[in-house]
This record gives structure tokens, sequence and C-alpha cells, in this order.
């Protein structure tokens, strides 16, 4: 199976799965979970969450913009050596305008980076929530046809994959920070 035989397949695939152009309740599902994973949108909550939470959250908040931050910076620069066109498709046109490139999914990459440091930072209860959640995005970002399946594969692994290795890197980080500035940041 040669390269051009894959996305062809993924293509497929993709289209079978979309539900962009049919009315119903599954399109309003898909477009809720397709915006859930904005950036916009986490930046505003994580935000308020810094400043009406106390100390757990104020670091919570930190800790996942941070990551995502960082992950945004990452998955663009991998969107601009690849430079695969996302599906052709009328719904979407601010993502379409403002990222035409659709590898990797950085809704994807985003979800489950999200996911994941709460996995490491608690609460259980919402880390639970948010692996529901994290497919469940991905997954809609293929259904309203602004992504190929590979491309929220792709996206997922990276996200899975930089959360882990930031939760690793983290406490030292902040031990560094913390001894650096002579007080600690939470």
């Amino acid at each position: 199976m040669n390269l051009d035989s894959v996305l062809r397949l993924d293509a497929r695939l993709s289209d079978q799965m979309r539900v962009a152009e049919k009315p119903g309740a599954l399109r309003s599902v898909s477009v809720f979970f397709a915006h859930s994973g904005d950036s916009w949108f986490w930046a505003i909550g994580l935000f308020t969450l810094w400043l009406s939470g106390n100390s757990f959250w104020k670091e919570w908040a930190v800790v996942q913009l941070a990551g995502i931050s960082l992950l945004a910076a990452l998955v663009m620069s991998i969107k601009f050596l690849v430079r695969r066109r996302r599906p052709e498709g009328e719904w979407g046109g601010i993502y379409r305008n403002t990222d035409p490139h659709s590898f990797p999914s950085g809704h994807a990459a985003r979800s489950f980076l999200i996911a994941v440091a709460a996995t490491g930072l608690g609460p259980n209860w919402l880390a639970a929530l948010l692996w529901i959640w994290a497919p469940l995005v991905a997954l809609a970002r293929v259904a309203m046809g602004v992504h190929y399946v590979s491309d929220i594969l792709a996206g997922g692994v990276l996200g899975i994959l930089f959360a882990l290795i930031g939760l690793q890197i983290y406490e030292p980080l902040l031990m560094w920070v913390s001894s650096l500035i002579g007080f600690p940041l939470w």
C-alpha cells in the first residue's frame, strides 16, 4: 500500500463520517464539540479560572495555558511544513481562512493535551470528563469536514506525547523558576 492509496482511503473514510451538510441532531452535536476545542474558548476559560480560582486552580490554569501555547507553536510549524489542504467544504470558514492547512489537527492535539495534563494534575473527575470530551472534539472536526481522519490521529498522538513530556519537566521547571525568583509561584 503506497502513500497515495493511504491518502485516498483516508479521504474516503473522512467523507463517510462527514455530517456538515446534513441537518439534524448529529450535526448540531458535532458543531458544539468542533467549537468546544477552540483555542480562544480555552484561553478565556483558563484566564477566568486563574482570576477566580484558589491556588490549585491558578496553577492548573497556568500549566494548561502554557502547554496549549507551546503546543500551538509546534502544530503550526508542522502545518506549514506539511501544507496539507483542508477537505473542501463550506462549514468552518474561520478555520479555512485563518489556517488553510489540516495536518495535524490543532483541535485534536489541544484536546488530548488538556485531557492528559488534567490526568497528571487532577482532579480525577475532571480528567475523566476530559478523556470523554477529547475524542469527541477530534471526531467532530472530521464530521464537520475541516479535517481528515489522519489529521486527528496525528494531532491526538502529538497532544498526548507533548503533554506526557510536559508533565515530566513541569515540576523540576517550576522548582527552578521558583528558586530563580526567590519565592514559590503559587
